[in-house]
């Protein structure tokens, strides 16, 4: 695709980041399609990651909704709990074999996080991964998970206190060493090559999907639903599909309301066209060009901006862009844990909850399939206060109090 989508994408970026960008880019032509890199990559796919994650026939919800027929690509159960590693360990290992020390990360609802923290361990990088303080304070499962992989976790005062902040953080230390230092961007979206590079690496989602939704049922779906925040998961599982007879269906934080910081819902209208961290697209910002607060009971999915490439796909309506709203979300996460014995994280949960209100209303001979890009254990947090609140609320003081008693001893 190279460095645009129509009239989105780019590299908007200082003078100080070009050199940077210029590396990576002839990395990215050289180093990642060589057959070592390649062999390499495909081996620790198979053997570290656990590819190929199955597709699951979700025969109890398909008979609970009627119409068509519910298959899950359970994302969720590759290594370290969500697709996010995919991308993590191309970009780890292309920075080793660049002669890179240290790698730098940003990351919202923490997946990101863990999984360069892993492949950093699992290659011999050292890491560092910024996060939003807000996002550290709801979660701090992942934020555990990074520091047990020796990963060294910056709480970001900055802004939102969320995502977009944390990309500022890191693009900022990334200029400071960019010689000993790779940023390993979370999303299809920056300046190029990030979004071709990402892209690249998820695409082995949506392949594995064709083959296995053929082989299972011989013919193709006719809709697929993946969350969509920045898009890495999305544009990972559609790309396969993109010249196909298939309706794409990316779903965005619905929030709370339509208000200004009540929602991350860019393709509906309420979003504007922008350059943002290095990249154009459509993002949530005011008359004066501001970038709006956002919400998501997701951490992953309150990103005001989105990836140029499905900012284009949507422009152009290949990929159709709805929202669902966190009391949907909240119910399509329990609705499948006691239906399938499957605990979908937050952001897969949106599209959970757009597939349920579609589903009943497809023919029987239809089948779709809900991109479950990652497990539901990170958002304990969350989802224990919302569902259960003043037992959690209890639970919680209880164990304050017993840490304080600890700690005095």
């Amino acid at each position: 695709m190279g460095k645009w989508f129509g009239e989105f994408g780019g590299q908007y970026v200082a003078e100080v980041l070009k050199p940077a960008l210029l590396e990576l880019e002839n990395a990215v032509s050289t180093i990642i399609p060589s057959k070592s890199f390649q062999d390499t990559y495909a081996a620790m796919l198979l053997e570290y990651v656990g590819r190929p994650t199955p597709l699951y026939f979700a025969e109890n919800l398909t008979r609970q909704l009627g119409g068509a027929k519910i298959y899950i690509k359970l994302e969720g159960l590759a290594n370290t709990g969500a697709h996010k590693i995919n991308n993590a360990l191309g970009q780890v290992l292309l920075a080793r074999t660049m002669g890179k020390r240290r790698v730098i990360a940003e990351t919202g609802a923490g997946q990101h996080g863990v999984a360069v923290a892993a492949a950093a361990a699992k290659l011999g990088l050292s890491c560092e991964v910024y996060m939003g303080e807000i996002d550290v304070q709801r979660q701090q499962p992942n934020v555990f998970l990074m520091r047990q992989f020796g990963a060294s976790v910056k709480p970001v005062a900055d802004g939102t206190r969320t995502l977009k902040d944390a990309v500022n953080a890191a693009l900022k230390e990334w200029v400071r060493d960019p010689d000993t230092t790779a940023y390993v961007l979370g999303s299809a979206l920056g300046p190029y090559p990030y979004p071709d590079m990402v892209r690249g690496f998820q695409r082995v989602i949506g392949d594995e999907t064709r083959r296995q939704v053929l082989d299972q049922t011989g013919r193709l779906p006719s809709e697929l639903f993946a969350c969509c925040g920045g898009g890495s998961n999305a544009i990972g599982i559609f790309t396969a599909f993109l010249d196909d007879p298939v309706r794409l269906t990316a779903v965005e934080a619905g929030g709370t309301g339509n208000a200004p910081g009540e929602h991350a819902s860019r393709m509906n209208g309420l979003s504007k066209t922008g350059i943002v961290e290095g990249y154009k697209s459509y993002f949530l910002q005011d008359d004066d060009g501001q970038i709006q607060p956002t919400h998501s009971i997701s951490a992953g999915l309150d990103y005001a901006g989105i990836g140029p490439e499905l900012a284009e796909l949507g422009r152009t309506g290949r990929v159709v862009f709805t929202s669902a709203r966190d009391g949907e979300v909240l119910a399509a996460f329990q609705q499948t844990a006691r239906s399938e014995g499957i605990l979908f994280a937050l952001e897969s949960a949106h599209a959970a909850a757009a597939a349920f209100k579609k589903v009943p209303h497809m023919d029987k001979n239809d089948s779709i399939v809900i991109h479950m890009s990652g497990r539901g254990d990170k958002d304990l947090f969350i989802t224990a206060g919302a569902l259960y609140t003043e037992e959690w609320a209890k639970f919680l003081r209880q164990e304050a109090d017993r840490l304080e008693r600890q700690a005095e001893r």
